[in-house]
C-alpha cells in the first residue's frame, strides 16, 4: 500500500466510530516506519476505541465474540475462517484468487461486502457501519 490509501483506510476507520483493532505489520508502506504511517490526528479521533498493533493471532481474533466483522484481503485461509466463525467480511482484494473469493464473499454468498471503488474512506466508513451497526449478516444459516 502507499501512504495515500493507508490514510483513506486510517479516516475510513475513524469516521464509522466504530471499535476496532487493526494489524498493521511494520514495512507496509515503503520507506516509512511503522506508526509515522498514520495521518495526523488519527490516534486523537480514535483514542479510546481503537488499537493498532503490528500482529495478531488472526483465527484467535475472529473466534472471539466482540468481533463484528473483519476486514481481509480475502485470500482463501481469511475467506474460510471468517465464513467458519460467523464473521462477516469488509473484502478489499488485491489480486489473483482474492479478487474471486471476495465477488463470492459479497455477491454469491452475501456474507461480506466487497469495497468496489477501492480504498475511499466514505466508502470504508459506509461498510463498517453497514456491518457493524445497520445490518447482521445471516452467516450460520449459510453453513
Amino acid at each position: 500500500m502507499d501512504g495515500e490509501k493507508i490514510h483513506e483506510v486510517a479516516w475510513g476507520l475513524a469516521n464509522s466510530k466504530q471499535p476496532f483493532l487493526r494489524a498493521a505489520r511494520p514495512g507496509i508502506v515503503h520507506n516509512s516506519e511503522w506508526l509515522e504511517m498514520l495521518p495526523n490526528r488519527f490516534v486523537e479521533a480514535t483514542r479510546g476505541r481503537g488499537m493498532i498493533i503490528k500482529w495478531a493471532p488472526q483465527q484467535e481474533i475472529i473466534s472471539h465474540g466482540a468481533v463484528g466483522c473483519f476486514w481481509t484481503h480475502n485470500d482463501w485461509n481469511s475467506t474460510l475462517g471468517s465464513i467458519c466463525k460467523g464473521v462477516p467480511m469488509i473484502c478489499a482484494p488485491f489480486f489473483g484468487d482474492q479478487l474471486v473469493n471476495a465477488r463470492y464473499v459479497s455477491d454469491v454468498w452475501s456474507v461480506g461486502i466487497n469495497l468496489e471503488k477501492g480504498l475511499e474512506r466514505e466508502e470504508i466508513d459506509c461498510a463498517i457501519r453497514k456491518l457493524m451497526v445497520e445490518e447482521v449478516l445471516m452467516i450460520t444459516s449459510f453453513l
